[in-house]
């Protein structure tokens, strides 16, 4: 389901809920239908924004040694110890390019030899 499927489906709600309300004999609310739709469209077009925002980032199939340093926000010392590693998945055949999908298995794979291997994550703050 889309935003706009979503968004959709929120208004069908609401007015079936003002239906509700209105055809309720037991309880009679002073209910402003379309400032509820207002805080509703607000919300979601801010929900909306933010995912789309995200979207627009995507990756390209191959980093570059400053995009690999915005993406994990290091610095250079940490890009050049990480490029020297002889596991860190590098194509050096155009310049300095990291596969994104190797990047990514990479991660994975040294992320869960850290927790198999070590107690780094149960680490608690005393």
């Amino acid at each position: 389901m889309n935003d706009k499927q979503r968004f959709a489906e929120l208004e069908h709600r609401l007015s079936h809920i003002e239906d509700q309300v209105n055809s309720s004999s037991v309880i009679k609310f002073e209910i402003n239908i379309d400032q509820i739709r207002q805080v509703i469209h607000e919300e979601v077009t801010k929900a909306v924004n933010e995912v789309t925002k995200y979207h627009q980032f995507q990756l390209p199939p191959m980093l570059t040694r400053k995009q690999l340093m915005e993406l994990f926000n290091i610095s250079q010392t940490k890009t050049s110890e990480l490029l020297n590693r002889a596991d860190f998945p590098v194509f050096r055949e155009a310049g300095v390019l990291i596969p994104t999908h190797l990047l990514f298995r990479w991660i994975e794979k040294h992320t869960r030899w850290v927790e198999e291997n070590t107690s780094f994550f149960e680490k608690t703050a005393m």
